[in-house]
């Protein structure tokens, strides 16, 4: 099969698709590999690094679309990407589709079949593709809520541990999954009053019994997301519901009752955020206020850090890109139900059931799909 990596595009993306290593299993397993010159330099890898591997290189993301049999990103494709898509292409990254209506209609239109990172699952019912970039995202996030704090930039001027005599900083982390334990423990490990709300008991007492007296605990209601939404200095937001929109647990009613200056950090906002008043911001311009309260929704987090970060999701997504190209789409995904899960669009049909019910969308059954 010919696997293309074309570079990544999207504002201030500095990850790769293919790391030279997954490049060189691909080409070990007997696959042809043409990555866009430059595409790794952002995350440190350098042409020569996919040349050894076994790579060929291409000038243009153009010439990528149109020779090769499967797309390998990292951000779903921007509108001038998707417009190069064809019928029979395979398009293998991450597509965050429920909160995207135009990026969902030209996918369909193109006739591709596109595999969601996001939406692939594993046996314990975890996401194993999403589950690296949530880890980065969410040790990132109390750093950059710390860096929101700062009055310089609108913040309430707040030092995450505090110094003798004056208090840490309260950081309230909504939602206790990959994004909110990482996110818990880096912010207990700067010094801030850490408490993390989930409506899972299972999953909180794993957190009491696992971290102890690290940070608090808390069962979710809207009077205790209330109670700690006054005192909160920083409120992150980790809440995730698999390839659907996030719910909208913040208000911008409750801005009322907060401390001016208080950072708010969206880790959802890929998935349309989960305050009432994210909009998806850059690297480049992170930060707005609404009401006085300071927004961090930066929809790339892992791209601040994109040699660890591509090094994660590669490690991560190898496996399932050799099995796409050794046994074709549809015999990989028969043979895996896991990912199978992870097919969103095939053909002008839509696949996946959450991104039709937030769209109003109808869907058909991947079953049926790879059955056809």
């Amino acid at each position: 099969m010919k696997i293309g990596c074309p570079t990544e595009i999207k504002p201030q993306e500095f990850r790769v698709g293919l790391t030279p290593n997954a490049a060189r299993e691909a080409v070990g397993h007997g696959h042809e590999v043409i990555v866009q010159k430059g595409a790794g330099t952002g995350a440190g890898f350098v042409d020569e690094d996919y040349t050894a591997a076994g790579a060929r290189l291409a000038e243009t993301a153009a010439e990528i679309f149109a020779e090769a049999e499967m797309i390998v990103k990292v951000k779903e494709p921007q509108a001038v990407e998707r417009t190069m898509l064809r019928e029979g292409q395979l398009l293998f990254t991450y597509l965050h589709l429920a909160p995207d209506p135009a990026q969902t209609q030209d996918l369909l239109a193109s006739g591709c079949t596109a595999i969601a990172y996001e939406t692939v699952t594993d046996e314990r019912g975890g996401l194993p593709l999403l589950a690296p970039m949530s880890e980065v995202a969410g040790r990132l996030a109390p750093q950059m809520g710390a860096w929101t704090l700062q009055k310089a930039n609108g913040g309430r001027g707040v030092l995450m541990g505090g110094v003798p005599g004056v208090g840490p900083a309260r950081v309230l982390v909504i939602g206790g999954g990959v994004v909110g334990t990482h996110a818990a423990r880096i912010a207990a490990g700067m010094g801030a009053d850490v408490t993390v709300l989930d409506r899972s008991l299972p999953r909180l007492r794993y957190l009491d019994d696992v971290f102890g007296g690290t940070f608090g605990t808390g069962y979710s209601s809207a009077g205790l997301l209330a109670e700690h939404l006054e005192q909160a200095d920083m409120v992150i937001g980790a809440v995730l519901i698999p390839g659907a929109e996030a719910p909208k647990l913040v208000k911008r009613a409750d801005f009322g009752s907060m401390k001016p200056g208080a950072a708010l950090v969206d880790v959802a906002i890929d998935q349309g955020g989960c305050f009432e008043t994210s909009r998806a911001t850059t690297h480049a311009d992170p930060i707005y206020d609404v009401d006085g309260i300071m927004h961090y929704c930066v929809a790339n987090m892992p791209g601040a850090v994109a040699r660890t970060s591509t090094i994660a999701l590669g490690n991560a997504t190898m496996p399932y890109m050799l099995a796409l190209a050794d046994k074709g789409w549809k015999q990989a995904c028969a043979d895996d139900p896991h990912l199978l899960n992870g097919l969103n669009v095939h053909a002008g049909k839509l696949t996946y059931f959450a991104v039709g019910q937030a769209q109003g969308i109808d869907v058909t059954s991947p079953q049926l799909v790879i059955k056809g």
